[in-house]
């Protein structure tokens, strides 16, 4: 999906030859990928040129991470401090990404306050 997302339209020969070549999937990896996220509704088929079929995004990245992140957190029955937690704790986050939680929490007990 990231290289659709990024790329455009592509075939599946595409999408297999953006992987760097150590860590290449076989073609009928990615083929077998892509089929499912069709069947998912995921992307679709926009033309064929020759015997490839090109494919495109029908879900945005926004969507697609917002819709990961919920599942994430069902995991964790609803609570979302275990796995901001860790991110804390792992230090995966950068100061920048802390400085935008940090707004953005602010941001949010403003809104509580006004309502």
């Amino acid at each position: 999906m990231e290289t659709l997302w990024s790329k455009g339209p592509s075939s599946i020969r595409e999408l297999q030859e953006a992987f760097p070549e150590a860590e290449r999937p076989a073609y009928t990896t990615v083929q077998t990928v892509v089929y499912r996220l069709e069947f998912k509704k995921a992307v679709r088929r926009t033309e064929k040129i020759s015997n490839a079929h090109v494919f495109e995004p029908l879900v945005s990245r926004s969507s697609a991470q917002h819709r990961m992140i919920d599942e994430l957190v069902a995991l964790f029955g609803g609570k979302s401090l275990p796995i901001v937690a860790h991110l804390i704790d792992s230090g995966k986050l950068t100061p920048e990404e802390v400085r935008e939680a940090r707004k953005a929490l602010r941001n949010v007990t403003r809104k509580d306050k006004s309502q």
